[in-house]
């Protein structure tokens, strides 16, 4: 699955770890996360994220 990183503070969102913080069940596509989801490191939106390339 697609990961994606924050652009300001570089957190990674792993689809296959979801974000417990925010209730986001493992195997969650970043595209079906909600409009209101934010970084929890940093606290920007979703808008704020490219694909990441590991």
């Amino acid at each position: 699955m697609q990961k994606w990183i924050c652009d300001v503070c570089e957190w990674i969102y792993d689809p296959a770890e979801g974000d417990p913080t925010q209730g986001i069940e493992p195997g969650t596509p970043f595209e079906d996360l909600p409009d209101d989801w934010i970084c929890p490191a940093c606290g920007v939106g979703k808008e704020d994220f490219s694909k990441y390339n590991d």
